[in-house]
């Protein structure tokens, strides 16, 4: 991992990449132009496991700009692991997360960021709607149909939780249940938790190069899955106590 920078960022990005070698600069560079007029700011790329070119894209762009730090997996350990990792090494209270293929525009962050300060300690996560979806027709449906699914089990009141684009308050992501997928189930786990759950429209656009590194089939019957589980958390969520009164049981000396 490169060396941290000294000052305290406002905002950390978190990026999780494989095999992304052609997408590292445009899209930094992007993110770059966004943050600029936030504040200090930090971007955490997680290299999960590439074997192509992104490791040494991401060692060029490091050596000139300090906030650019690097955390790397020895091997593939899919999308919610490398977010996670990216997370536990941000420094700043304010996350946010998007794809590393460039479909994310950086210039929504902004607007997020505002969002998520202005619903106060409240609001744990501003979710990405996307419009104008740039994928292929199939995937479109797919995504069209397993939204619909999870909206109708989980009473999510979200359109679009596959959005990579995410800003969120990292104590409460931190305090999510942890399992593969959980990037996609995170409106319904921080509801679950107490928190409002905010939304912004934003555009998608086209795939800078290469090609998914995420199929249908190979995620279908984990992703039924995932939503049985999910949906017995939410069944299984205890209120939590509120304390109105409390004293010491040991008597005054």
């Amino acid at each position: 991992m490169t060396e941290t920078p000294s000052a305290q960022p406002l905002l950390s990005v978190v990026v999780p990449v494989r095999n992304e070698q052609g997408n590292i600069a445009p899209l930094i560079g992007d993110i770059e132009r966004a943050c600029t007029g936030i504040g200090p700011f930090e971007v955490v790329y997680v290299n999960d496991g590439s074997s192509d070119g992104t490791a040494a894209a991401l060692a060029e762009l490091a050596a000139t700009k300090p906030w650019l730090r690097i955390v790397t997996h020895a091997q593939s350990c899919g999308q919610s692991a490398a977010v996670r990792s990216g997370v536990r090494h941000a420094r700043a209270a304010i996350v946010a997360t998007l794809d590393g293929d460039g479909q994310n525009d950086p210039a929504f962050l902004p607007q997020m960021v505002e969002a998520l300060q202005r619903g106060g300690l409240e609001a744990g996560l501003v979710q990405g709607q996307r419009v104008g979806r740039k994928d292929t027709g199939f995937k479109r449906w797919q995504s069209k149909v397993a939204n619909a699914v999870r909206v109708k089990v989980l009473r999510d009141e979200t359109r679009d939780t596959g959005c990579g684009l995410k800003c969120f308050r990292r104590e409460a992501y931190l305090a999510l249940p942890y399992f593969d997928a959980l990037h996609r189930f995170m409106p319904a786990l921080m509801a679950r938790e107490g928190y409002k759950v905010l939304h912004v429209d934003v555009r998608d656009r086209p795939r800078l190069t290469g090609v998914s590194n995420y199929g249908f089939f190979d995620r279908l019957w984990v992703g039924i899955l995932d939503l049985a589980g999910v949906w017995w958390l939410i069944r299984r969520r205890k209120r939590v106590p509120q304390i109105v009164h409390s004293e010491s049981l040991l008597e005054t000396p």
